[in-house]
């Protein structure tokens, strides 16, 4: 039985040997020796620094929502307008990550396409492919996954406004009292002549229209309050409903969106 020599020493004196006859300098050849116990990273292909630079996309939306979050939580620190920039700010991020990975995607079936119509048997370098693409499928899963954990965060500041959008229309109905009427306390003129009693008869006869036309303005005038207030109630209440119709719009878009590209990807997965 033979044994096995370990001839890693006898190759680099080997090497350190025909450098030297080659003409390399101390530094070179200390260079060269340390090559052998310190290997150089091999280069990374296109896929994989497309994926690098797609990440690195993701952090950065992920900071850009964490720096600017209490600013479009709180409605006192700034306005609605700022508000809707920092929301049309994530959404391009949002846009700009998605097609990042749109593009990984379509370079995997593209080199599955290419693999399909170059390859006539199975072999040992086929199997290998097939576990490269297995793995970038996996790159591009996470980088899903990481993409909509980021935008679920921002949902829910977004949810968060659109509560407290709500709660700032909510109809606030108060409760008019009526103004009471005291009946009038019937005058005490056991002292008063004859005469002056015809004169006071006479003068609350001649006021008895103006009295009925007033009240009937009163009337009048308390019904379309009681109109315009109950306008106002409906049309409140219309806006509430638009307000959390729309919050509901976005957040079923978002989650179509999310479905649609999880079905894409398992689609992929079986062709």
């Amino acid at each position: 039985m033979s044994r096995v020599r370990d001839r890693t020493e006898d190759f680099k004196e080997s090497v350190r040997v025909a450098a030297l006859s080659h003409g390399y300098t101390e530094s070179q050849l200390a260079a060269l020796m340390s090559s052998f116990i310190i290997r150089k990273p091999s280069p990374k292909s296109p896929f994989t620094n497309a994926a690098i630079k797609t990440l690195e996309s993701i952090r950065e939306l992920e900071k850009f929502i964490v720096k600017h979050r209490r600013d479009y939580v709180d409605m006192h620190r700034t306005t609605e307008q700022e508000r809707d920039n920092i929301e049309h700010e994530v959404g391009i991020f949002v846009k700009a990550c998605k097609e990042q990975i749109d593009i990984l995607k379509n370079r995997i079936l593209e080199d599955e396409r290419n693999r399909r119509a170059n390859t006539w048997l199975g072999t040992r370098d086929e199997t290998s492919r097939l576990d490269l693409i297995a793995h970038q499928h996996g790159v591009v899963l996470i980088l899903s996954e990481r993409l909509h954990s980021v935008t679920a965060q921002f949902d829910r500041l977004r949810s968060l406004r659109f509560q407290e959008a709500i709660n700032r229309v909510m109809p606030r109905k108060k409760i008019k009292k009526k103004p009471e009427i005291k009946p009038t306390e019937p005058s005490k003129s056991n002292l008063v002549l004859k005469s002056d009693v015809s004169k006071v008869e006479d003068r609350e006869v001649s006021t008895a229209p103006l009295r009925v036309q007033e009240q009937l303005l009163d009337d009048e005038t308390r019904a379309l309050q009681m109109e315009l207030t109950n306008l106002l109630d409906t049309v409140q209440e219309t806006e509430t409903k638009m307000i959390e119709m729309s919050a509901l719009n976005h957040l079923m878009s978002t989650h179509v969106l999310q479905q649609a590209q999880q079905i894409q990807y398992l689609y992929d997965q079986v062709a």
